[in-house]
């Protein structure tokens, strides 16, 4: 899986140095987005729709008692979508800027 995933983005390096010249930057992009929904994800399936004593959504509410483990789990999916959307506008700005 790792050798295939080498060999595609060295396929898709050689694509944007040849043919298509913003063709890496959507793919950075798509990498980058790809791994913040997995994040986002997780956190739903390890926090929100589970709750385990050894999870980080009880460890913080041993903490800060007031928030129960589920509301500190969709506080992190907010903070994670938040960053995501962040980077993605971010990632647009900043390639629409680069290509006028």
């Amino acid at each position: 899986l790792n050798i295939g995933f080498i060999v595609l983005t060295v396929a898709f390096i050689l694509v944007d140095q040849l043919a298509i010249t913003p063709f890496l930057q959507f793919l950075t992009l798509f990498y980058g987005v790809f791994i913040g929904i997995f994040s986002v994800y997780d956190i739903w399936d390890d926090l929100i729709t589970r709750t385990v004593e050894g999870s980080d959504a009880h460890a913080c509410h041993k903490l800060i008692p007031c928030c129960l483990p589920r509301c500190v789990g969709v506080q992190f999916a907010v903070v994670a979508l938040a960053f995501q959307a962040l980077g993605l506008y971010l990632a647009l700005v900043w390639m629409s800027s680069g290509s006028a």
